[in-house]
């Protein structure tokens, strides 16, 4: 089997940084924040093995490839626009997608708006969701001394000159916080979270604990590629996704109704800090009204929000099923 191979691409006018390896059906690997394609170390082989062409881009804004200066041009249609240019660019007409977190959002988005372009789609930790009644910014929780993640990242520079502060130590304690290892989630337990609510005062990582030394899923190597990539290109382009929720809202007004009409699967580990999210477990329950060809919802034991890289055996036995059920 060949190994895999990481070359820059023209795509949708960026140049696009993607790691491929393998060859046969072309499997889309949607990596999410703080991660890179280096996060789907795991699968690529798996999936080479299996005989399918595994292809992790780094997504727009994220590692070696091009993020635009303006926040604006960080929508779900943009980034659908990415994967639409991407297939194209591979030439090929179809693609099974696979995300987690972010590129879980985005691959349930590119199966709504381009299911001529999409097989199936195996999405981790986020469901689909519906379209809310209001902008997320208005439905996002706020205090005088605290808001939630998402609003903390709303402000240009700020979440930027936290997190570039000290790269790696960042990402050690996101990581970690947000992985099975951290703990079980049990509502007001006091597990790190770095999905709820954020002292005004103090930032996100404060109250995120840096482990003596790292979980076993993430190696010395692992770190260091991720510490490189965000070295280099910095948090803003990640960021400016979530700069885009109320833009989204208002633009995907005209898909409201919409349903996902291709075969999806979807996986979420048992200590995922968003599945402690309010209403989150409701919406997951719901998600066969907008997927009605949703074949199974995996709860991994163990796992946390990066399962693909901390649960890689079980992930890869789930999508590789899933895979091979799909039709032709």
């Amino acid at each position: 089997m060949a190994e895999a191979r990481t070359r820059v691409m023209d795509v949708n006018g960026l140049r696009m940084r993607v790691t491929e390896q393998g060859s046969g059906p072309l499997v889309l690997l949607c990596h999410g924040f703080p991660e890179t394609a280096y996060a789907w170390r795991h699968q690529l082989a798996a999936l080479a093995d299996a005989g399918y062409h595994a292809v992790a881009p780094d997504l727009r804004g994220y590692g070696g490839t091009e993020g635009p200066d303006r926040a604006d041009q960080y929508t779900l249609f943009h980034l659908v626009g990415d994967v639409v240019a991407l297939l194209d660019a591979l030439d090929a007409p179809r693609a099974a997608l696979v995300g987690n977190d972010w590129g879980a959002t985005l691959a349930w988005q590119a199966a709504l708006m381009r299911p001529d372009r999409v097989r199936g789609v195996a999405a981790m930790g986020v469901p689909m969701m519906g379209q809310p009644p209001r902008p997320p910014t208005q439905l996002f929780p706020a205090t005088p001394d605290a808001l939630f993640y998402t609003l903390y990242f709303q402000a240009p520079g700020v979440a930027e000159a936290e997190l570039e502060r000290d790269v790696r130590d960042s990402l050690l304690r996101i990581l970690y916080a947000a992985s099975g290892d951290a703990g079980p989630r049990v509502p007001g337990d006091g597990t790190p979270n770095p999905f709820s609510m954020v002292s005004r005062a103090d930032g996100l990582l404060a109250p995120l604990p840096a482990p003596a030394s790292l979980p076993s899923w993430l190696a010395e190597a692992d770190l260091d590629a991720f510490t490189a990539a965000f070295t280099a290109s910095g948090f803003g382009g990640g960021l400016n996704w979530y700069r885009n929720l109320d833009r989204n809202w208002e633009l995907q007004a005209s898909l409201a109704g919409m349903r996902v009409e291709v075969p999806a699967l979807y996986l979420a580990g048992e200590r995922d800090p968003g599945l402690a999210m309010p209403g989150m477990r409701q919406i997951i329950d719901a998600m066969p009204l907008l997927v009605p060809r949703l074949t199974g919802a995996h709860v991994i034991p163990g796992g946390g929000h990066w399962i693909q890289q901390e649960k890689p055996d079980e992930v890869n036995a789930l999508l590789l099923s899933f895979l091979r059920s799909l039709p032709g």
